[in-house]
């Protein structure tokens, strides 16, 4: 069945697709990945709306995109005001003209239909030396299980009703994102998790509306998660191309 990544990338009266934690963590995330950046250009896949193609437009001169939905660009090209190029099409037909340094899949992986084969494309995609920066939620997130205590959940690996409505396909885990990258015959630089979390994101949003949480209460968890990667929101890991095979 095709799908319809506008409709996907939709809110719905509900379930949002991004809520404002999302965009908080794209600081943390980039406050983790960052060290591990290397000289050159970018590449993001899968952009949303543009806040994260934001950041990295800050950070390298040359910075390209690759959407599926044809709604998403123009906001995302408005938000960015600055010369990104982006490609209106899904990972599995785009033909890049050049390699890439750094390439980003921040909370996208989980939406592909079939996330081995399309990490074997993009691993073509890399230069020499070039570096794969992959981030998705993390099922075992002190959210999640205790969303399972609450009956809300079967398991913490359960894709929701909301997620899968937004194109979720598969929650991973710090061990099964490692399990596909290896499949993928990526070779690992290092993995873990970013920002220990106990609540779910519109409770967080909620909390921090009321100054029942502040700032400084997020930087701690933050600061938690590098302690316990395991019950973070995201787990990511950074990858290179294996040349041995």
């Amino acid at each position: 069945m095709a799908r319809d990544y506008n409709a996907e990338a939709r809110n719905h009266p509900d379930h949002r697709y991004a809520y404002e934690f999302d965009y908080l963590m794209h600081e943390y995330m980039l406050r983790t990945l960052s060290p591990f950046f290397v000289e050159g250009n970018a590449l993001e896949l899968g952009c949303f709306e543009g806040h994260f193609s934001h950041l990295l437009a800050q950070r390298f001169a040359s910075v390209e995109v690759v959407e599926a939905s044809a709604d998403c660009i123009p906001v995302a090209s408005e938000k960015v005001k600055r010369s990104v190029k982006f490609h209106h099409s899904t990972f599995e037909k785009f033909e890049p003209t050049r390699r890439y340094d750094n390439i980003f899949l921040i909370h996208t992986l989980e939406h592909l239909d079939h996330p081995v084969e399309v990490l074997r494309r993009i691993a073509g995609w890399l230069s020499e030396g070039g570096r794969l920066f992959v981030a998705a939620p993390n099922a075992r997130a002190g959210s999640r299980q205790i969303a399972v205590k609450m009956g809300l959940i079967d398991h913490p690996a359960a894709v929701t009703a909301a997620e899968a409505a937004h194109g979720h396909r598969v929650t991973y885990s710090i061990d099964t994102l490692c399990a596909d990258l290896r499949a993928a015959k990526l070779r690992l630089v290092t993995e873990g998790g970013v920002f220990f979390k106990g609540l779910a994101n519109f409770q967080i949003d909620a909390a921090l509306r009321a100054d029942i949480i502040s700032k400084e209460y997020l930087d701690g968890c933050f600061e938690l998660g590098r302690v316990y990667p395991d019950l973070c929101s995201s787990v990511y890991a950074i990858c290179e191309r294996d040349i041995l095979k």
